[in-house]
């Protein structure tokens, strides 16, 4: 008992499991208890290293770019596939496995470290090319303005180049002012008889009221054709052939306003056709003065009154877009006639509000354009010359004159009944500190008084709270 009580707690436990197979016990030819390091160290035979004892791998390559033209030696290995954020196969350095990493000799890893690897960048290859053919959207056709230069000769009929026209200012109406010159002159050339002055306008006629967006610029090449086309058949030049054909349509208004959803979407198309050409269709006079052609003004007052009477959605939606594009003139032209028709016209839209059974939306679109009505169309009158322009006869006469404010923030402009008084109390309040400059310069001489009347003592509150500043912010610096 005493010879286990006379070692220290712990001698020669804990050391002897850190030691492997070469420690202390019986496995390892371990010494008496108590015996220390150094004497375990001398007296115990020289022994060979066990071959499960590891060398430490070789360092690991830094991950570097290596210099340009150094050459890479990667043993082969089966690919696999990488994973976010893993470096390549060939930037990652090699490490034998463990249990294999002392047979390797010391050289391979020495060379295997002297040699840098090389990083080749991909290299993106495009598909472009300088000799491309040239892009066009889907849709676009090239085939008139290569050709529409030489004429209808190249084309079968006069019809299609007609159509080819037309469809050409449909998709590009910027071109109107550039081609139509050429495309009157070739058309001189080419409609030589009453069928083909007549097959021209129904193609124009159809083009404008089948494609909404084209009824402007239907109406604007019916006007340039108008004045520049030089037949002139025993059945009627190309203008009064033009107003032909909207009569046909305009005699079968009535049924047309009753019709089903497709007749009345024709009809309204038509309606719209018309009031593009009541305002862009110039008749020339004995005189040389232009008109407007009033027969048109007749037609749509009359197709007003059919789209009225039968007081459906699209219908009314239909008469309000007219009254929009043309009623401004249409009441210029009744005034000047002595004529009430848009007084009758705005009575029976108010009529149609109250006790017709249309949407809630048309009946707001209703009177939305009473009220455009009631501000003149949105026009505002055309100011006069600056010799003729007095504040009675111009109401834009003050348009541009500023606008000023009194000492208590009341606006006022040169308009003002009292403007003057207001205006010289302004020059007096800005004339308050006469003797500074904006830049602060002070032009005032000794004894000024307002100067005099500055108290240059702070306020002791104010002065406390200073000096506490200054004393803080001296402390912060020196920390």
């Amino acid at each position: 008992m005493s010879d286990g009580f006379d070692r220290a707690p712990g001698a020669g436990r804990g050391r002897s499991r850190g030691l492997g197979r070469g420690g202390g016990g019986p496995e390892g030819g371990g010494f008496p208890n108590g015996a220390g390091p150094a004497e375990r160290a001398r007296h115990q035979p020289p022994q060979p290293k066990a071959p499960g004892f590891l060398q430490p791998p070789p360092l690991r390559q830094p991950r570097t770019t290596p210099p340009p033209g150094a050459q890479c030696e990667v043993p082969a290995s089966p690919q696999r596939p990488s994973r976010p954020g893993a470096l390549p196969e060939q930037t990652r350095p090699l490490r034998a496995p463990p249990s294999s990493q002392d047979k390797i000799p010391q050289q391979n890893s020495e060379s295997a470290m002297a040699k840098p690897q090389v990083v080749v960048a991909p290299v993106l290859m495009s598909k472009l090319s300088v000799n491309a053919p040239e892009f066009y959207p889907s849709g676009y056709s090239s085939s008139y303005t290569e050709s529409y230069e030489d004429g209808c000769e190249d084309y079968p009929t006069l019809s299609e180049y007609v159509q080819d026209f037309l469809n050409h200012l449909t998709e590009q109406p910027g071109s109107f002012e550039t081609e139509i010159e050429q495309f009157a002159e070739t058309l001189n050339g080419c409609v030589t008889t009453d069928d083909a002055l007549q097959e021209l306008v129904e193609l124009i006629y159809q083009q404008a009221t089948s494609i909404p967006n084209f009824s402007y610029m239907g109406a604007r090449l019916c006007n340039y054709l108008s004045h520049h086309l030089t037949i002139s058949p025993q059945s009627g030049n190309f203008r009064q052939l033009l107003l032909q054909r909207c009569r046909t349509e305009y005699e079968v208004k009535d049924q047309a306003a009753k019709g089903d959803e497709v007749t009345r979407k024709r009809f309204h198309a038509f309606v719209l056709f018309l009031g593009e050409l009541y305002l862009n269709l110039e008749i020339k006079g004995t005189n040389g003065q232009v008109t407007r052609a009033d027969i048109l003004q007749v037609g749509l007052r009359e197709l007003l009154n059919a789209l009225f009477s039968n007081p459906m959605d699209d219908n009314l939606i239909c008469a309000v877009k007219l009254l929009k594009l043309t009623g401004s003139v249409l009441e210029d032209a009744w005034k000047e006639k002595g004529k009430m028709d848009m007084e009758e016209i705005i009575q029976r839209i108010e009529n149609v509000v109250l006790d017709a059974n249309c949407s809630r939306d048309v009946k707001q679109m209703l009177l939305k354009l009473v009220e455009l009505r009631s501000s003149n169309w949105g026009r505002v009158h055309a100011t006069s010359t600056y010799r003729e322009a007095t504040p009675e006869n111009d109401p834009n006469y003050f348009m541009n004159e500023p606008t000023f404010y009194t000492s208590d923030g009341v606006p006022f402009t040169a308009a003002d009944p009292d403007y003057q008084e207001k205006y010289q109390e302004l020059l007096e309040r800005e004339d308050f500190f006469p003797d500074y400059e904006e830049n602060g310069t002070d032009l005032s001489g000794a004894g000024d008084a307002y100067l005099d009347d500055i108290d240059d003592e702070m306020d002791p509150e104010i002065e406390e709270a200073y000096e506490k500043f200054c004393l803080e912010s001296e402390r912060k610096r020196k920390q």
